[in-house]
């Protein structure tokens, strides 16, 4: 206004106006002698925190209220709020509670960072805030991070989401899988093999054993009846035999042929009256159950 009363159309005036102000800009940075001002208008004085005057006064930080706090053309407030403390940064993404043992800290490394420091001393203006924690206390488990930290997280969690979908396009019915991957995929095979070589001789361990029961029972009761196995005699053998064979290949070392174990109770009584092993035992043990079981059947047959 003092400006425009030479003429708003001189040449000093628009180069005045051309010129950004020195109190404020579009960003809303406000000087120090703003804010100085404003505040004044509830009865509020500004005290350069690091002045010679104030340090005189040896006051403890945590018995003043609030603290304005500035570097270059940021401006933030520290605040007590009930009766805790508050570091109400702007940059934060929320408000960063201050214990009162950290309070001279926090503000000591302020000014090591080059921040200027302002005491606001008078009453200040009454707020809900205030009111409820003076009833209550806040606690604080995690601190807010940056406002640009938190987004720069937030974007490499995208870019690391968008490489994965990418990835799994790729490999997408094409059949391309990495090592790991493929290392995976046959572990898992071999363990599915295993488990039905498993699943088979115990299937064999169990019909073995079912049909010794059924041997047993048809002995004492004296009357045909069936083992309690689905299997046939011969698909029984047959099973036995195979599990045998497999058995010896595993225990006998290379360029040995391994044995056929015999069927006919006379190569069973032999074997009863030689230094038998574990294994000899249970063949022949199997030997006679099944005979048992093939006479059992030529009974039921019959009749």
């Amino acid at each position: 206004m003092r400006m425009a009363e030479g003429g708003v159309t001189s040449e000093d005036y628009r180069t005045f106006l051309q010129q950004p102000s020195g109190n404020m800009d579009d960003s809303g940075f406000f000087s120090i002698q703003v804010i100085s001002n404003a505040l004044k208008v509830w009865g509020l004085e500004l005290i350069l925190f690091n002045s010679p005057e104030y340090q005189r006064l040896r006051i403890d930080p945590i018995n003043e209220r609030s603290f304005i706090c500035n570097y270059k053309e940021h401006w933030f407030t520290v605040r007590k709020l009930g009766k805790q403390w508050f570091n109400l940064n702007s940059l934060l993404t929320g408000p960063e509670l201050i214990s009162d043992t950290y309070l001279a800290l926090f503000l000591a490394q302020l000014q090591q960072e080059g921040y200027s420091i302002f005491v606001v001393k008078g009453d200040l203006p009454d707020c809900e805030a205030d009111q409820l924690l003076q009833m209550i206390r806040v606690q604080q488990m995690h601190r807010p991070k940056l406002i640009g930290e938190e987004l720069a997280q937030l974007k490499e969690q995208r870019v690391q989401k968008t490489d994965l979908e990418r990835v799994l396009e790729a490999n997408d019915g094409s059949g391309m899988l990495d090592e790991d991957e493929e290392d995976l995929q046959r572990a898992l095979a071999l363990s599915r093999q295993e488990i039905d070589l498993e699943d088979e001789e115990a299937d064999l361990r169990r019909a073995i054993q079912l049909s010794m029961q059924g041997t047993s029972r048809n002995i004492c009761q004296d009357t045909p009846q069936t083992s309690g196995t689905h299997l046939t005699s011969e698909e029984l053998r047959k099973r036995r035999e195979a599990y045998f064979e497999k058995q010896q290949q595993q225990q006998d070392p290379p360029g040995h042929p391994c044995e056929k174990p015999n069927t006919s109770s006379g190569a069973l009584d032999s074997d009863l009256g030689d230094a038998m092993s574990e294994e000899d035992m249970l063949q022949a043990a199997v030997t006679m159950s099944l005979e048992t079981v093939r006479s059992n059947f030529k009974t039921e047959g019959k009749k």
